[in-house]
């Protein structure tokens, strides 16, 4: 089967990504906090050289204005995909709307939420 990459953006970056979260819950399992999580896979990026900036902060501009409250991304991969790392036992509406946002002030065009909190690894694309 063949994909689009405007459908399917970035298939080869997302696939190492979610090979290292793969690869973390693998070894963790479930049960753990977000930020152990996040500190494996920080340290599995480091270990294959992937570039990723880390808790990245958005600040949110209105009419010239930059608004006391900004956003901050787990993980911006690539420079151009949203990681977002959840550990709950099932994620909500709300959780993938906060990436939606993340990638229209990054100007990403593929958001990547993956859950740690069931036995699975749970991961889910989100394309702007």
């Amino acid at each position: 089967m063949e994909y689009s990459q405007e459908k399917y953006p970035f298939q080869e970056e997302s696939y190492q990504i979610i090979g290292i979260c793969m690869e973390v819950h693998r070894t963790l399992g479930k049960g753990l906090l977000e930020i152990v999580y996040k500190d494996a896979i920080e340290h599995e990026f480091n270990l294959n050289n992937i570039p990723f900036e880390r808790e990245k902060q958005y600040e949110v501009e209105y009419k010239g204005l930059i608004l006391p409250h900004s956003f901050f991304a787990d993980f911006v991969v690539f420079g151009k995909i949203i990681l977002e790392v959840k550990a709950q036992s099932k994620l909500v509406d709300a959780h993938y709307q906060w990436v939606l946002n993340y990638m229209t002030l990054a100007k990403c065009p593929l958001g990547l939420v993956v859950n740690f909190g069931g036995n699975k690894l749970i991961t889910n694309r989100l394309v702007l």
